[in-house]
């Protein structure tokens, strides 16, 4: 039993060597002790030939510790030197000594650098992110899983190990196993070989099969593995990965052509309004939709330099800018020009197309003739990653559920409203709805303002999978009118399925013969089909149109 004086006398040491340690710790400038190492390991990592060092390399990984940690990465950042025996750590003039960590006084004269080649350089990197597998910050640990998936040696295993036993991030779980079973692979042990080919199998990553297919091919008349059963492991871990990958492959055909059939239909739904209820083949209406990125281009310089804080949400103010500058253009054209042109189709197409090359004139003298660029908001950066072959962009996601918004609005417009009732009128029997006083030019008037600012929030749309030029709606005015005479003149639903249609097919004709071959034969069946049937995919229904 310890007496008063001795218990004091101990509580006063501890506290002492406490408050020297905190100290310690607190005080700028002063480095606590760093834990011993093993003095054979320093020694090869900074004085041994290639193999030592690489061999040192790996021994210190496997400790976890974090002063392993810390002389690797000062040797990868050029701070180790050697002086005569003694490895040391120099940093802004202070030097360690990178066995026991005490510091050296004064700093020995004469010393050299150590100076790792590449393979020591690739060794020296691996190693240190397994050791930061470690760490508590998860961008930290995700890098680290990244990095060791190019690199990592079966000295690493231990780390990735232990790593892989305390982590909880499924992303990052899922690299280190992979890597694990990477390495593996290449192991003489038959049973982990094994075991590595069917960890594989789970794998998302198309890298994956590189690995795989040497284990399957031939060599002449022989197999490069001679073990049939590693062979055949292979084999199934290959046919997993192939039917993971090709299931990716169609799912982004599928997602491409809704995109690209979303950008149709912007492009189409306007000119199925306004070609549907007057007749008029507005050869304008590309550029009718670069009015309305023109427009978007505008909001988005005035947010950045008057609102640069609300930066990310321009496109709201954007989308109502773009359809009313579009309107307001198609409304004056309607009125100046092409109301006194009806039922002279000839005509019309000729005035439509010059006034194209003049809006075309105007942009290039107000914006120049260079493309602009329209950024997307953060919130529309980045995308989804479905698959190791497969990320759905945000950009495109957002104009699929656009066009699914715009579709929905006209729709409610075109059957819910007294303007969408006359608009429908006109459409069907344009005689009977003027007996019954519908004032048919006012809603032609209407009906075209509608379909261009349709055509604007189009060129809105566009805008943010491209850059915004003079000649942006030229690539369109084809494909538009193409998925208006498809679907059915006048046709809201048709316009939807020949413009989804469309844009499916043309992206599996592409992955099949090309993007130009995919054109014409989208092109031919076009003819054709118009040709069997005239009135496309939805006829319109009528008085009128039975007659």
């Amino acid at each position: 039993m310890p007496t008063m004086p001795t218990l004091a006398a101990t509580v006063r040491r501890t506290l002492t060597i406490a408050a020297v340690a905190l100290a310690a710790a607190l005080a700028p400038g002063v480095a606590c002790p760093a834990p011993k190492l093993p003095s054979a390991l320093v020694s090869d990592l900074a004085l041994g030939e290639n193999d030592a060092r690489v061999s040192a390399i790996g021994a210190l990984a496997a400790t976890g510790s974090e002063a392993a940690l810390d002389l690797l990465q000062a040797l990868q950042d050029g701070e180790v030197q050697t002086a005569g025996d003694t490895v040391l750590r120099v940093r802004n003039g202070r030097a360690t000594d990178a066995v026991t960590g005490e510091a050296v006084v004064p700093l020995p004269p004469s010393r050299d650098d150590v100076v790792p080649n590449n393979r020591v350089r690739r060794e020296l990197a691996a190693a240190i992110a397994a050791l930061k597998l470690a760490s508590p910050d998860r961008a930290t640990r995700l890098a680290a899983a990244q990095a060791l998936q190019s690199g990592a040696d079966e000295e690493m295993l231990p780390a990735i190990e232990r790593a892989l036993a305390g982590e909880q991030d499924p992303a990052i779980k899922a690299l280190l196993t992979l890597t694990r079973a990477t390495v593996q692979l290449g192991s003489p042990d038959r049973a982990k070989r094994i075991a590595a080919i069917r960890a594989l199998a789970d794998s998302r990553d198309a890298n994956t099969r590189m690995l795989l297919l040497p284990l399957v091919e031939k060599k002449g008349a022989e197999f490069a593995e001679p073990d049939s059963d590693l062979r055949a492991e292979a084999e199934l871990s290959l046919r997993a990965i192939e039917g993971r990958l090709a299931t990716g492959e169609m799912v982004g055909r599928i997602f491409s052509g809704v995109s690209l059939g979303s950008v149709l239909l912007l492009a189409a739904l306007g000119l199925a309004i306004t070609y549907g209820l007057m007749g008029v083949i507005n050869m304008a209406h590309g550029e009718l939709m670069m009015i309305g990125a023109y427009a978007t281009y505008v909001v988005q310089n005035l947010f950045r330099s008057q609102l640069p804080g609300a930066f990310d949400w321009y496109l709201v103010a954007a989308v109502p800018a773009a359809f009313a500058a579009a309107a307001l253009v198609g409304m004056a054209l309607e009125r100046s020009v092409i109301r006194f042109l009806y039922g002279r189709p000839l005509e019309t197409l000729l005035a439509t197309w010059g006034i194209s090359l003049i809006l075309i004139q105007s942009m290039r003298t107000l914006f120049g003739a260079q493309n602009v660029q329209v950024e997307n908001p953060a919130w529309m950066s980045g995308g989804i990653h479905l698959f190791s072959n497969l990320v759905l962009p945000w950009n495109r996601i957002v104009i699929i559920g656009f066009a699914a918004a715009v579709v929905v609005s006209i729709a409610a417009l075109l059957t819910r409203t007294r303007l969408g009732l006359f608009v429908r009128g006109v459409t069907q029997n344009r005689p009977m709805a003027s007996c019954l006083g519908v004032p048919t030019g006012r809603v032609d008037t209407y009906a075209f303002g509608l379909g261009s600012g349709i055509a604007g929030l189009a060129g809105c749309a566009l805008s943010q999978i491209g850059n915004v030029g003079p000649d942006l709606g030229q690539s369109y005015i084809v494909d538009s009118f193409m998925v208006v005479v498809l679907g059915g003149v006048g046709q809201l639903a048709g316009t939807v399925y020949a413009a989804m249609g469309l844009g499916i097919v043309n992206k599996f004709l592409e992955a099949w013969s090309g993007a130009v071959l995919a054109k014409i034969a989208v092109l031919v069946f076009i003819i054709v089909f118009i040709q069997k049937r005239p009135q496309g995919l939805f006829a319109l229904k009528g008085r009128m149109a039975d007659g």
